[in-house]
């Protein structure tokens, strides 16, 4: 008898964002006239630079020539995007990063996925509240989240509360644990962490032998000066923390896929016996075994980011969105919502109104104004009573849904 994988079927069937297109769907059925403008899902509008475009015309003309083609390449990425990596995301801000420390990637989201791979289950994790659902969901498909519970709260996993409250600052955990997941510039709520701030969780983790997943794919949004742009930054982060980046948010390649994955050398796992052992050779091991790599017209056109031209049409798109982002968050104020984010992040973090909660303040956006958002609670109990309106549409929708709102 064939057994499946029980650990899928105890998640929710119902992910946050199909829930959100069956509800869009049914209303648009039931309103085919409606027009709809969509505030929810973070993907991009603006098109790809044109550095990155004249990249991959350039590239896949080298793939239609024999002396030129390029078959299977290295699965941890080509030399040359690694190397421009080191030089402008490190390197510039005075941050040592080796090449041989970067895995080019078809996107943080699957790397934050996927790098459950090589930690025990039996680790102990802990997730800021609310966060990005891959986090939580990847680790309990791995088994690693213990069992849900009425709230789809999972019994091994530590929840670290960030709310109006505490001022969106998560506090250590009282109980020991061995992974932790932090998201800065924040997916969903916009907010941040100062140096100091981020020094306290990389001061928690070498104290007891932890690892911190840091998610920095929101990096290139960030305006203010005492905002870390990677956790490196940080002293002594290098010997506990991985960090994730992407191209997605930051260069509009949420359909071309692409990003990286900072592992130090300088960072070690442990066996049950106490062996000590490196990180980044497991990761590297995971990668050559499970991935095939990111195919070289994708790398070429990643490098072409990099280039003078194509870092001023970078910060014109990132321009583009935190105006975006102004509008959204001015707009939200006048009506009276407390609002968070939209300062160094292309997410807006809304308070309901009148107490409502985060799906009834979603449906009553959809059906009565006809905007689409994100419900806050698909992102964590805390995210209850939030919604979150993401910066990346087209200007005059993002004007004309936030004079509807006025109305």
């Amino acid at each position: 008898m064939l057994t499946i994988n029980e650990n899928f079927i105890k998640i929710p069937e119902t992910y946050l964002f199909s829930e959100i297109a069956r509800r869009v769907n049914q209303h648009k059925a039931e309103n085919p006239d409606a027009e709809i403008i969509r505030m929810g899902i973070g993907d991009v509008t603006l098109p790809l630079p044109e550095a990155s475009i004249e990249a991959i015309i350039s590239a896949a003309n080298e793939q239609g020539k024999s002396e030129t083609f390029r078959g299977y390449g290295p699965e941890q990425g080509y030399d040359f995007l690694r190397n421009t990596i080191v030089e402008n995301d490190y390197k510039s801000r005075g941050i040592d990063i080796k090449p041989d420390e970067i895995y080019v990637s078809d996107g943080a989201k699957s790397d934050t996925g996927n790098i459950g791979d090589i930690f025990d289950i039996s680790n102990k994790v802990a997730i800021t509240d609310p966060s990005y659902p891959v986090y939580i969901d990847t680790n309990a498909m791995a088994g690693r989240a213990g069992e849900p519970n009425s709230n789809n709260q999972w019994n091994n996993i530590v929840y670290i509360p960030c709310n109006e409250e505490n001022s969106f600052i998560p506090q250590l955990p009282t109980e020991k644990v061995d992974i932790i997941y932090l998201c800065y510039p924040n997916n969903p709520t916009g907010t941040t962490l100062t140096k100091d701030q981020l020094a306290v969780w990389v001061k928690y983790a070498t104290e007891n032998q932890a690892v911190i997943l840091f998610d920095a794919a929101y990096e290139a949004y960030i305006s203010e000066e005492n905002v870390p742009h990677s956790i490196y930054e940080i002293e002594g982060a290098k010997e506990v923390a991985i960090e994730f980046r992407s191209f997605s948010k930051t260069a509009g390649f949420t359909g071309t896929r692409c990003g990286y994955t900072i592992v130090p050398k300088t960072l070690f796992g442990f066996t049950k016996d106490g062996e000590k052992i490196s990180l980044n050779k497991l990761w590297l091991r995971r990668q050559t075994t499970k991935f095939n790599g990111t195919p070289y017209i994708i790398q070429r056109a990643a490098e072409a980011t990099y280039s003078t031209k194509g870092k001023e049409q970078v910060k014109s798109l990132v321009e583009y969105y935190m105006q975006n982002a102004k509008i959204i968050r001015t707009s939200l104020e006048k009506i009276g919502l407390k609002v968070f984010g939209g300062v160094n992040a292309p997410y807006i973090w809304a308070k309901t109104p009148n107490g409502e909660t985060s799906w009834e303040y979603f449906d009553y956006l959809l059906k009565e104004k006809n905007i689409v958002c994100t419900p806050g609670a698909g992102f964590g109990t805390s995210g209850e009573g939030y919604v979150r309106f993401s910066a990346f549409g087209n200007r005059e929708k993002t004007i004309e849904a936030m004079a509807r709102i006025s109305k």
